[in-house]
């Protein structure tokens, strides 16, 4: 790191329960949507990160709109939709909090992760 470029380190954690609420909302903001609980959905994607959830979204999106291609007939996106997509889209912040364990673990002799770490203690990852 060099100073005046990155010379600062920002930890952004995966979005709480609530901030999964909020983003899952402004995805769906301009979509057609109807029986879709999304405080539910909230609560069953945990450890998805914002990028995962944008993901979760246009998948459910692509399955309601290639069943309306099948059918013949529009419909807008439901809960049914999300079901199926949670059985193909998977968090991506496990795998990455496994690679983040070692850094933690080997690396933070000058306590650069320390928040990390604490992070990853709280919740039983380390």
């Amino acid at each position: 790191m060099r100073p005046g470029r990155f010379d600062r380190v920002v930890l952004v954690l995966p979005p709480d329960e609530a901030a999964r609420r909020e983003i899952l909302t402004h995805h769906l903001e301009d979509r057609p949507v109807e029986g879709v609980d999304v405080a539910r959905l909230a609560a069953r994607t945990e450890h998805f990160s914002g990028a995962d959830l944008a993901h979760l979204v246009d998948s459910a999106s692509e399955l309601a709109l290639e069943d309306a291609v099948r059918s013949g007939t529009v419909r807008p996106i439901g809960g049914d939709d999300f079901a199926r997509a949670l059985k193909q889209v998977r968090p991506s912040t496990p795998s990455w909090f496994e690679t983040a364990r070692n850094v933690v673990i080997f690396a933070n002799q000058t306590g650069m992760y320390d928040e990390l770490s604490a992070y990853m203690r709280a919740r039983k990852l380390l």
